[in-house]
């Protein structure tokens, strides 16, 4: 009971919001990646849904245990770059190919957690080129509002407006009023779209996985890189700068085992959110950082629901309008943003030009043989890292030129007769 009872001490409205948008913007803009990559399989509508089920109560469990047990704000994800390369990567296999990929990838994720090994790797990245990775990662969302903005002033313009008196009056409750206005403007506009999907309720389909060797090539051994590179790292990233200390083999080793097991019904991947994650990791979650973890109890919460009722209500959240979603998550990703570039300015000139190289490639949306990004902007960091601290080769000092018309050798017996 007293666990309970601290619980439930530790809600917030703030915490609970910032969960709730957390899950919002995941079914807003990159859910239609995953639900693209499943037209590219070829699923059919029951087959989608499972794989609708199969990442939300992913999210779900994983969220609401790991953030009861380690009293962090745990966010879990469905990995957006990995159906980003499903779409190119899908046609020509079997589904059940794409299963045994989509399991091969979760288990090698698993072991890579479990045996510290992904942790290791990371330890010897300098921390600014982490914080590089993270910003450049969440530069463009924050970017993007202006464009929001540009296609519709009113909604955007609501949404901004709010969250920045907030700031200066009622800063813990800034996000909530902006999304309160942004839904308050969309409804004045008439901006909602159409809902045409009846409430029921969503279960999973189970598609015996195949081992096919080029399958796990073409499919499972990106989707292993990009999960890992793009996803779990910045993730973990973004919970050491906002001063946490996440046991990356519970964490990655944990949740890469849900994965797994939820691979027959159709999950391609779940993993550490970074993007969405930002949003419950930062101060406008709450200002004190021991409470922020009921962010990831309501975002798990949210999961759920969508995972049981999820055509219904992923057709609400998709309701709502791009702009006013998009400029929402800029709003509350700038503190977290502010927090990464803080860090990569840090250190000395080495791990500066390293982090800013890191900053570049992440932001340049970069694509090489299907990985993107977030990969080659830490590949290219660490190098530049490397690089710089190789140690210089020392050249031998320069003799002294001779002069040019020395003239004839002193004469000792002459310079004594002059002494």
């Amino acid at each position: 009971m007293r666990g309970v009872r601290s619980v439930l001490e530790d809600v917030s409205a703030s915490a609970l919001v910032a969960g709730v948008i957390s899950a919002l913007v995941n079914y807003s803009g990159p859910f239609l990646i995953v639900l693209e990559a499943t037209r590219a399989a070829g699923l059919n509508e029951a087959q989608t849904a499972s794989w609708v089920w199969a990442v939300s109560i992913g999210n779900g469990v994983c969220s609401i245990a790991l953030s009861l047990f380690t009293r962090m704000p745990i966010i879990v994800a469905w990995s957006t770059p990995g159906a980003a390369l499903l779409i190119a990567s899908l046609g020509g296999f079997n589904f059940s190919d794409a299963v045994g990929a989509f399991l091969v990838a979760s288990i090698a994720a698993a072991v890579v957690g479990y045996t510290g090994w992904f942790g290791w790797l990371l330890d010897r990245v300098p921390a600014p080129v982490l914080q590089a990775l993270l910003a450049g990662i969440l530069l463009p969302f924050v970017i993007s509002a202006g464009s929001a903005f540009q296609a519709a002033p009113i909604l955007a313009g609501s949404v901004i407006v709010t969250y920045f008196v907030g700031k200066r009056y009622f800063d813990r409750y800034a996000v909530l009023a902006a999304l309160i206005a942004g839904i308050a403007a969309a409804a004045v506009t008439g901006s909602f779209k159409t809902m045409s999907v009846g409430l029921t309720i969503t279960g999973p389909v189970f598609t015996m996985p195949a081992f096919n060797p080029t399958a796990l090539i073409s499919i499972g051994l990106p989707l292993f890189i990009v999960t890992m590179a793009s996803q779990n790292a910045p993730g973990l990233a973004l919970l050491r700068s906002e001063g946490y200390v996440p046991n990356d083999r519970l964490l990655v080793g944990s949740i890469s085992t849900v994965s797994a097991l939820l691979a027959p019904a159709g999950n391609h991947g779940i993993n550490i959110a970074a993007i969405t994650a930002a949003i419950a990791v930062g101060p406008e979650s709450h200002h004190d950082r021991n409470r922020r973890y009921i962010a990831g109890l309501s975002a798990g919460i949210a999961y759920l629901l969508v995972g049981i009722f999820g055509s219904f209500l992923v057709a609400g959240f998709q309701s709502i309008p791009s702009e006013t979603i998009t400029t929402l998550a800029a709003v509350a990703l700038l503190a977290s943003t502010l927090t990464a570039l803080k860090g990569a300015t840090g250190g000395d000139t080495r791990t500066g030009v390293s982090a800013l190289t890191t900053l570049a490639v992440t932001m340049s949306g970069i694509v090489l043989v299907s990985v993107g990004s977030a990969f080659w902007g830490l590949l290219a960091g660490s190098a530049v890292y490397v690089i710089l601290g190789l140690p210089t080769v020392k050249r031998r000092p320069a003799r002294a030129p001779r002069a040019a018309n020395p003239g004839p050798d002193p004469d000792p017996l002459a310079e004594e007769a002059i002494r």
